[in-house]
C-alpha cells in the first residue's frame, strides 16, 4: 500500500506533465498574438502610454470640444482632484503596475520551468492594454480634429 506522501507525489508528476503537454501550444498561441521579442512590448506599450496621456490633454484642454471627457474612473478622479499632473502620476504607476506584474509572472513560470506559460502569461497581461489603449489614442485624435 501505498503512503499518503507516495500519492501526492505521483499526483503532482502526472500534474507536471499533463502542463507541460499544454505548454507548447500556449506559447504558440502568445506568438500568434505577439510575433515579436516582448521587449518590443513593452517598448510600445510605454509609448502608447505617453502617447494616450499626450492625445488626453490635447482633447480635452486645446481642442475646444467641450463635448469631450475622461472616461476612465482612476483617470477622472485624478484629473478632478489634481488636474493634469495628478493624472500622469496616475497613469505612470498604473502602467508600472501592469508592466511589473507581466514581468513577475514571466519571472514565477520560469523560475518554476514552464517558459511557454511565462511568456503567455506576459503577453495576455499586455495586449489589452495595448490594443485597448491604441484605441483610446486613434479615438483622442479623431475628437480633436474632428
Amino acid at each position: 500500500m501505498h503512503s499518503f506522501s507516495d500519492r501526492v507525489s505521483e499526483r503532482l508528476r502526472k500534474n507536471v506533465e499533463r502542463q507541460r503537454s499544454l505548454e507548447r501550444p500556449i506559447e504558440a498561441f502568445s506568438r500568434v498574438l505577439w510575433p515579436y521579442p516582448e521587449s518590443k512590448l513593452i517598448f510600445y506599450v510605454s509609448i502608447l502610454a505617453v502617447l494616450d496621456y499626450v492625445s488626453t490633454f490635447i482633447a480635452l484642454e486645446l481642442s475646444g470640444n467641450s463635448q469631450i471627457s475622461e472616461i476612465g474612473l482612476l483617470a477622472k478622479w485624478a484629473l478632478q482632484t489634481g488636474g493634469f499632473p495628478k493624472l500622469l502620476l496616475v497613469d505612470a504607476v498604473s502602467i508600472c503596475t501592469l508592466i511589473f506584474l507581466a514581468i513577475g509572472a514571466r519571472s514565477l513560470y520560469t523560475k518554476l520551468g514552464f517558459n511557454g506559460f511565462g511568456r503567455a502569461a506576459f503577453v495576455l497581461l499586455l495586449i489589452p492594454y495595448f490594443v485597448v489603449i491604441w484605441a483610446v489614442v486613434v479615438n483622442n485624435v479623431l475628437l480633436t480634429f474632428i
